[in-house]
């Protein structure tokens, strides 16, 4: 028992160094092909992870975050340029209040961590990776202290370029399509144009989406972390 009580920090510290090569080569033959340049992650599943484990809604919550984070981890090292991420649909408002105000919360101490200091001088979770942050949805729907956390958190990852992260919170597909149809329907009627032809095609469509105002690439994959097969109202014209 000594001697394996001696031999355990040496054991766990070749356990680490096998687990990091194991994580690059199978980095590595995921980068052998083409990569794709824009992937989004619907994040569902944690409401029923923490019921799998006995734990409150507000854990799985927690967990969720954190596999978030390893995920944009694991597509920097492989060079994707743009992540998706489905945090909060615009039907979530209607979840129980004690839910919704833990999210709100959540969202707004994970901003506020993300910046040095909690002061918002500069966002140093994103600067480490240079990821550029977009909040992309109805955020005047937020409380104020939450809008005025991601003013900030946009205004100082916007010079970074190494990666694109889209956040969005609150959003629906059809709310964005709708959104886009009447800045078509706008656009045409200043120009005394309404010819279907001109401003009522896919890709003038297109120019109007949330996603494209931010300069998002066209998406390559969809994933949803938990397996169900549905696609939850997200980014349904783009897929």
């Amino acid at each position: 028992m000594a001697l394996l009580m001696a031999l355990l920090p040496y054991l766990c510290g070749l356990y680490e160094r096998l687990l990091v090569q194991a994580q690059f080569w199978l980095l590595s033959v995921l980068t052998s092909g083409p990569v794709p340049r824009h992937i989004a992650f619907i994040m569902d599943g944690n409401r029923r992870y923490a019921r799998r484990c006995d734990m409150k809604v507000q854990k799985g919550h927690q967990a969720g975050a954190s596999t978030l984070r390893r995920m944009v981890e694991v597509c920097i090292k492989i060079n994707v340029y743009c992540i998706s991420a489905y945090a909060f649909s615009l039907e979530n408002f209607n979840r129980p209040s004690e839910e919704v105000d833990f999210l709100f919360g959540y969202l707004t101490k994970m901003l506020m961590d993300a910046c040095e200091d909690g002061s918002f001088t500069r966002s140093d979770l994103f600067e480490r990776y240079g990821v550029r942050l977009n909040v992309i949805g109805r955020v005047e729907l937020f409380p104020e202290t939450l809008q005025r956390v991601i003013r900030i958190a946009e205004r100082n990852t916007r010079s970074n370029n190494r990666l694109m992260f889209n956040l969005y919170m609150p959003y629906t597909s059809q709310d964005e399509m709708t959104k886009a149809i009447q800045n078509c329907v706008q656009n045409a009627s200043k120009m005394n144009d309404l010819n279907p032809d001109t401003y009522f095609v896919q890709e003038e469509t297109d120019k109007h989406l949330m996603t494209s105002i931010h300069g998002s690439p066209p998406l390559d994959i969809l994933v949803r972390t938990s397996g169900v097969k549905r696609l939850s109202d997200f980014m349904l014209w783009q897929v």
